[in-house]
Parts: structure tokens; sequence; C-alpha cells
């Protein structure tokens, strides 16, 4: 859900860093990354994580709920995505989009999204809101209001983005919403997250009903308050608002694994809208907080991340085919961490229809073959420095809103917001030989899956 917010505000919060000198010694040492964190549960089973910090008098509150596209009703796809807008229709004691008035009224900024593993909600609000934000939260998460009226409503609204976005929109859902349902096998990864219109026009009341029941409770949710509070203060009111709210029976969980890729996979695309040829190019992923995808991190930033990539220096200065190679890990629909199950590496690029599909994949399988051949303990260090200053920019950015998402993720994920502070050393801990091995094992041509749009379709056939 989106909303135009021209009160953001115009700066961001501080990074969390202390020095790490021994007794002493005269010797400069590196600052530690170290995000304050204090975890615990309620007895109904809501996450609840709290980081403070008093730079800038501004409070987050973002809530997390463990429900994303992904393992929505088979019927119902774009159901996760529906249910995120019917979240601010109104609650128990907020009409229709007062939520929204109460944040933006109090001089706040709020959003929502959905996302593969998760449905989120955040406000960032003046510090001594955070009680008025803590009930409001509460309310709906206490009681949505389910009404026919509202539900048509969204439908309308949805289909309507669906088509604005997708549909008729010139490389609509290309490569974020279209990769993952040619590269994966498995439904629940690789079906229309945005949804299939007459699947949003098929969700009932009683559809409505049944999820808020089952996915919207304290036990499949984290709450994170990011900012400038007294933590006794914020416990207090948690306790209060979120306390007495009952938890539900959770469904066992579906198989969303993928299989092992086992040959390259190649598909093409058409699209009428577009006014020149594009190709994304993906690999299954190696399983999250492995060796491997820690190396996965940073070959993503030696190959995409950035004008020094190897692959921007190939296909945009040598090769001058592009101009826009850009790719990630989760591409375009979050980061490397912010996700629980199968993932794509992924990386995509426009080119001129002067050049040839086949001059681009013969481009990038140069890069791909000579990689192993060029890797370096200086092109790792390099590496982990771009890393480690996107991380940096992740937690401090939009008032700490990338530091509540990591969070709430993995204490939604890994029971464990601790490892905020343990993704640098993580990625430390890779040698050229683990980079090696997952380069053998995961960019492997048979781990690839390739997809092409052909542009201009109306226009070839009328002068066929």
């Amino acid at each position: 859900m989106k909303f135009t917010l021209k009160s953001l505000f115009l700066g961001a919060l501080a990074l969390c860093m202390v020095g790490c000198a021994g007794e002493k010694e005269e010797k400069k040492e590196t600052a530690k990354f170290q995000v304050p964190v204090e975890y615990y549960k309620l007895d109904n089973g809501l996450k609840v994580i709290l980081s403070q910090d008093h730079t800038s008098p501004t409070v987050i509150v973002a809530a997390y709920y463990n429900i994303g596209f992904r393992i929505e009703p088979k019927d119902r796809t774009g159901f996760a995505h529906l249910f995120e807008h019917m979240m601010f229709q109104g609650s128990n004691n907020l009409g229709k989009m007062e939520f929204v008035k109460l944040v933006q009224q109090n001089g706040g900024v709020l959003n929502g999204s959905t996302r593969f593993d998760y449905t989120n909600y955040f406000e960032i609000v003046p510090a001594h809101k955070l009680e008025t934000m803590l009930w409001a939260e509460a309310d709906r998460m206490r009681g949505l209001a389910i009404t026919q009226d509202n539900l048509t409503n969204q439908q309308g609204v949805v289909k309507n983005e669906v088509k604005v976005n997708v549909l008729n929109q010139p490389y609509g859902g290309f490569p974020w919403l279209d990769m993952p349902q040619y590269a994966n096998t498995n439904w629940y990864n690789s079906h229309n997250f945005y949804g299939d219109l007459e699947d949003l026009d098929a969700a009932n009341l009683e559809d409505v009903a049944s999820f808020f029941k089952t996915y919207y409770a304290p036990n499949n949710a984290a709450i994170s308050i990011v900012g400038d509070f007294e933590q006794e203060d914020a416990k207090k009111w948690i306790e209060k608002y979120f306390g007495n709210i009952p938890a539900s029976e959770l469904p066992p969980k579906p198989d969303i694994s993928e299989p092992r890729q086992e040959e390259e996979k190649e598909f093409v695309k058409d699209d009428a809208l577009a006014n020149k040829p594009a190709i994304a190019v993906a690999y299954q992923m190696p399983e999250r907080n492995s060796p491997e995808y820690y190396a996965m991190g940073l070959l993503d930033q030696i190959l995409v991340k950035g004008d020094n990539s190897l692959l921007a220096q190939k296909l945009e200065k040598e090769k001058g085919y592009t101009s826009d190679v850009g790719g990630g890990i989760n591409y375009l629909l979050g980061n490397m961490y912010n996700y629980k199950g199968p993932m794509l590496w992924m990386y995509s690029l426009t080119y001129d229809t002067e050049t040839s599909r086949e001059d681009i994949l013969t481009a990038i399988d140069e890069v791909m073959v000579d990689l192993k051949s060029t890797l370096s303990q200086e092109m790792l260090d390099k590496a982990l420095i771009k890393i480690r200053s996107q991380l940096y920019d992740n937690v401090g950015g939009t008032f700490g809103l990338g530091r509540a998402d990591l969070l709430c993720s993995f204490a939604l994920f890994d029971d464990n917001p601790q490892r905020i502070n343990t993704l640098e050393d993580e990625f430390k801990k890779i040698t050229p030989e683990i980079m090696s091995r997952t380069i053998d094992e995961y960019l492997r041509k048979t781990n690839r899956t390739i997809l092409t749009i052909n542009p201009l379709l109306a226009n070839n056939e009328k002068s066929e």
C-alpha cells in the first residue's frame, strides 16, 4: 500500500558504533558494529524487540506478520496483498482510513507492504506519540473491520493496481514478478504473487475473516520499536495493549522447498508496450545462513553492485551494450536478509535492438567463466567493504526503518534478532575457497534461468 507522504522526515538515525580498542593499547582498532537489542515474548506469543537510539526525537513502530504471498491460499492468488489493503479499512475503535489520519495528523508517516514471507506495517512518529501508535496497532490486531463494502472497495483498488503496475506498464512485473514464475517449480514460490484478476474477484468475507483469525494473531507476529523511547514505558504499553489479544492455532507450514535445478531454463515474454529488449538472469540461492549464502552476498557485490562490478564493467564500459545493469538477492522485493524460504539471485538489463541476445549472453559468459580465475583476496576484501557499507546504510536509513525491518525479520524467521550484530562477522569468515565452492555449485549454467523480453510485438505483427 502506498501513500504520498509530503511530511517525510529529512534525516536518518546514526548507526550505533562502539570502539573495541583493548585496555591501554595504543594501536587504533576498527569500530565494531553494534545495535542495541532487547528481545522478549508476551504470554500470547508476540515477539517484541526494543532498540533505543536517542539521536533524533522520533520513534518507529513496526508490526510484521509471518504471512507473505508465498503461502497464500492456492485458489486465492494475490490474497496476502489484498489483505494488506484491508488492514487500513478500519478496526474496533478506528473507522475507515482513520489509522492513516491518526498518524499523519500527528506529524508521522506510515506504509505497509507484502513480501515473500511477511506482511509488514510501520509508523514513524514524534517520540511522544509512541503510546498512541502502540494502541492503534493493537486495535487492528485485535479486530479488523471486515465488511463487504470494505472488501469490494479494496478488490477494485488492488485490481486497478495490477492493471496500472503490471498489465498496462512497459516491462510490467519484469523481472521481480515474472522470474519466480519461470525459475521456480514449487507452486508456493512460482505463482502470480500480485494476483490473477479472477482470483481477486473470488475472495469473499469468509476468506477474509478466516485469514485474519489465523495469521494476524500475536503468536504469528513481531513488533519492533526503534528510536527515542524509554524501555520501561514501552514494555508497560506493549503489555497493556497487546498482552490480552488471544493467540491463534496456526496451520502446519507447507513444503516450500525447491529441488536442485539440473538444467538451464530459457523463456521469452512478449511485451507490446516495451520499446527495447530486456534480459534477466537468475540463479537458485544457497540455503539461508549457510557459508555459501554469505558467499553469494559477496559475489553479488562483485558481479552486479556498483559501477565497478564485473558485469557493469563488461556490459556497460567495455561493450557498451547497456547502461542499466542492476540486480541482487531478493531483487526489488527486499534484501538478502528479510526472507525465509527459497530465493533467487538475479540481475537484469535493457539493451538496444541493434544488439543481439546472443551478444549479451556471450559477454555474460565471459565474465562468469573468468570469475574463478580472477577471484582474489583483494577482490574479496573490497566486496566486504561494499557489503558492510550497504548494511550500515540499510540499518541507519529512514530513521532506523532498515533496523526495524531486520530486527522483525530475524525475530520471525530465526527467533534471534541479535543476528543483526553478527552479520559482519559471518561475511568475514568467507574465504576464497568458500567463494570458489559457491561459484561451482550455484553459478553453474545448469542452475541458471534466462528470461528475455521481446518488445513491440503488436508492431512486429502488423509489419509481417
